[in-house]
């Protein structure tokens, strides 16, 4: 990319795209397409197109997404197929018939299977069964990798692929149900703090095991793909470490500065036992993360103390 080149950041006011235009600003690219929802809604393939055909970016990360926790895929699983595979398939083809230069499709990391062989490589993808609490997210976002290998393939375009593991940042969604795990926490155990609760109630038996990437981290990596890599392979996004969700309850509280019990609701689903990325490729091309898991959450905590209406969304 050159610093005047025409980008376009598809879901630029979410976690993953604002991250995105504030790496991209740090690099000195200044020439940033957006739109707000409001302004394109990307599940209407007529305007998508027309967007295109008038703005010509040469490069597109698309980080739009519908996203939630495993409380919002299992109430809408529909919703969350629908919406994310016609999203990215509009801007998708839109980017190929337009001429893109190049496109990053931005996934997840449950697209691999419940069971896969831990830390997970990218070529382990539709080896068994997924998650079935997200399934229907998983494979609206299999069918936007793929289609983006299709299309290299049959037309020779340079669009990629990046799986992130669980991530977590400024601008998260704190919502008080349909959050990930770690924005969860933070936004109950600050709650449970304020209102000098005895104790705070966690989903499942804390037994299951997750790996978290800073959202910042995850831009970087972003940017570094976008100008040195290309290719047909997917590439895992993480740090190639994990922690037991039991211990990162207490991690949040301490934060937080809760001091109450933690309780655990064996009741409620844990999701995939386990959820480690295998980094491998992404450390052979030159990168690594920078932010360690303690440090991430207490500028997270900061972001969202000083943001409080993002936990109203």
């Amino acid at each position: 990319m050159e610093k005047q080149s025409k980008i376009y950041v598809a879901g630029h006011r979410g976690m993953v795209g604002s991250a995105l235009v504030r790496r991209l600003k740090r690099e000195g690219y200044r020439n940033l397409i957006t739109r707000s929802h409001q302004e394109l809604d990307l599940c209407r393939q007529a305007d998508v197109e027309a967007f295109f055909a008038e703005e010509k970016p040469e490069y597109v990360f698309l980080a739009a997404a519908k996203v939630g926790g495993i409380a919002a895929n299992q109430e809408a699983p529909a919703d969350f197929m629908w919406e994310n595979m016609t999203l990215q398939m509009n801007v998708i083809h839109a980017a190929w018939r337009n001429g893109c230069k190049k496109l990053e499709f931005l996934g997840s990391s449950c697209i691999y299977p419940r069971m896969a062989p831990q830390p997970m490589k990218e070529d382990c993808l539709l080896t068994s069964s997924l998650e079935e609490t997200n399934e229907a997210y998983a494979l609206a976002k299999i069918s936007g990798l793929r289609y983006c290998a299709y299309l290299n393939r049959q037309y020779g375009t340079d669009f990629i692929s990046v799986m992130p593991t669980n991530l977590y940042g400024p601008n998260d969604n704190y919502h008080p149900t349909h959050s990930h795990v770690l924005p969860a926490l933070i936004r109950r155990f600050h709650e449970a703090k304020e209102q000098r609760l005895p104790f705070v109630t966690c989903w499942g038996d804390g037994s299951a095991l997750r790996e978290f990437l800073y959202v910042d981290d995850l831009a970087d990596l972003c940017v570094f793909l976008m100008e040195r890599y290309s290719g047909c392979e997917t590439v895992n996004a993480g740090t190639g470490k994990e922690v037991r969700i039991k211990e990162l309850a207490k991690l949040v509280a301490g934060i937080v500065g809760y001091e109450g019990e933690i309780r655990w609701d064996a009741s409620k689903p844990n999701g995939t036992p386990r959820k480690l990325l295998d980094v491998s490729r992404a450390a052979a091309l030159g990168w690594t993360y920078q932010t360690e898991l303690e440090e991430g959450v207490r500028l997270a905590y900061e972001d969202f103390c000083n943001h409080p209406m993002r936990a109203e969304r």
